[in-house]
């Protein structure tokens, strides 16, 4: 698989054309951000790290009949991926009170939640990625009501997998943001599943092993990705 010119840069990744029309190259980078950009910085390694872990769970979830974009690892940093018209909206789908929930709710952050909650985000870096409702995704068109149903149903059935897959390598999902885009074959999870993008503790001791470790400077950022590569993929 030839690697063309690049179409699109991101907080944390590349994407790039191949000489197949229906696939990219995805190419993870060691850039850090948070707070929509606002904090910037590097994280040695993460790049191969979330590669790697994105491209287990991935697999995972294609075996237990998930759809998602993803087709191989091509290197250490390199995934190829099929083309998807990606939907403007980031799915979080929460089973602990963390993160901007604890903020927006006054309630303790740990606290397990009665059940899974499924948040709307809309996808603008300079809004702020703003908390949205279902009827503003048909509203403003940015999914059907179809379109929506089916994510949903998909993301709460990852979320029935990724749960106990997670914590028998010792680690509590606590929350986490989905991406899906649109295919010939239908609708298809997409983008990563790392520690970039979920709130993952370790299940004893409840030490962040996530983004917020470079969030919130709270040190050992690179050995917590580390150790959540060597409990995923080992």
């Amino acid at each position: 698989m030839k690697r063309l010119d690049k179409i699109y840069e991101g907080k944390a990744k590349i994407l790039y054309r191949t000489d197949d029309d229906g696939l990219l190259i995805q190419y993870f980078k060691d850039d850090a951000t948070a707070f929509n950009a606002k904090k910037k910085g590097t994280i040695a390694d993460k790049g191969a790290i979330n590669c790697a872990v994105s491209s287990v769970i991935f697999q995972f979830l294609e075996a237990q009949g998930v759809k998602s974009h993803f087709v191989k690892q091509l290197s250490e940093r390199e995934m190829l991926v099929k083309r998807v018209e990606i939907i403007p909206v980031e799915v979080v789908v929460r089973n602990y009170i963390a993160g901007s929930l604890a903020k927006r709710t006054g309630r303790p952050e740990g606290e397990k939640l009665p059940e899974t909650l499924v948040e709307w985000y809309y996808k603008s870096d300079p809004l702020g990625d703003p908390m949205v409702t279902k009827d503003h995704l048909r509203i403003f068109g940015w999914a059907s009501d179809e379109e929506v149903a089916a994510v949903e149903r998909i993301a709460r059935r990852v979320n029935e997998l990724l749960a106990p897959y997670f914590e028998k390598r010792g680690i509590l999902l606590v929350d986490y943001k989905l991406e899906f885009g649109r295919h010939a074959s239908g609708l298809l999870l997409a983008d990563e599943i790392t520690p970039d993008g979920c709130r993952l503790w370790d299940l004893k001791t409840r030490e962040k092993m996530d983004k917020d470790r470079f969030r919130f400077d709270l040190g050992k950022v690179e050995e917590n990705y580390r150790e959540v590569y060597r409990r995923v993929c080992a």
